[in-house]
C-alpha cells in the first residue's frame, strides 16, 4: 500500500505563489508516475501535472502551462507542485496521485490510470 500526504490548503492572492508538497510512503517503489488533479466546486477533477519518478517526462494542463511546475526530491519521496502567478479560477481543492504504471503524454492526464490518491487540499485564490 502506498499512503500519500499533502500539505494543508491555503488562502493566497491573485498573482501570488504557492508550493505544495506530496510525501509518498509505503511501498514507494510500486509507484512510476505522480500527478497533481484539482476539482473545483461542481466541476469534474481535471488534471493539472505529472511526472515520472525517474525519467524526465513531464506534462502540463494547458490551464496551468508556463505559471506551474511539479519538482520532485527522491530522497525524500516528495513531489511538489509550484504554483506561480495564481488566478481566480485556479481555486479548487488540489489532489496528489501515484501511479503503478510508467505513464507517458496524454496517459498522465487520465484519472483512473493512478491507483493512489492523497486526501486533498483546498487552495483558495482571491482576486
Amino acid at each position: 500500500q502506498v499512503q500519500l500526504v499533502e500539505s494543508g490548503g491555503e488562502l493566497v492572492q491573485a498573482g501570488g505563489s504557492l508550493r505544495h508538497s506530496c510525501v509518498a510512503s509505503g511501498y514507494i517503489l510500486r509507484t512510476e508516475t505522480m500527478g497533481w488533479f484539482r476539482q473545483a466546486p461542481v466541476k469534474e477533477r481535471e488534471f493539472v501535472a505529472g511526472r515520472n519518478w525517474n525519467s524526465g517526462s513531464i506534462d502540463y494542463s494547458d490551464a496551468v502551462k508556463g505559471r506551474f511546475t511539479i519538482p520532485k526530491n527522491n530522497a525524500k519521496n516528495t513531489v511538489y507542485l509550484q504554483m506561480n502567478s495564481l488566478k481566480s479560477e485556479d481555486t479548487a481543492a488540489y489532489f496528489c496521485a501515484a501511479s503503478r504504471s510508467y505513464l507517458l503524454g496524454e496517459s498522465m492526464a487520465v484519472k483512473s490510470n493512478y491507483n493512489y490518491w492523497g486526501q486533498g487540499t483546498q487552495v483558495t485564490v482571491s482576486s
